[in-house]
């Protein structure tokens, strides 16, 4: 499977404007897990905001 670099970054909700990794979704996955987090598309845009991509911060904010 290829990626589709244009769509991913259209829909791409990352804030984090430097980011080298906005569209390249294997990547940005990879470099959040080393962290163990989550990657900010996950998040609703208020939290992803915070930068906490923590599994923990994931489930909380699926509770509310």
């Amino acid at each position: 499977m290829e990626c589709n670099l244009k769509a991913n970054r259209q829909s791409c909700t990352c804030t984090y404007e430097p980011c080298s990794r906005k569209g390249k979704c294997c990547e940005c996955i990879s470099f959040h897990r080393v962290s163990d987090e989550l990657p900010g598309c996950l998040f609703s845009p208020e939290v992803e905001r915070t930068y906490d991509r923590s599994a923990a911060r994931f489930v909380a904010a699926r509770k509310n």
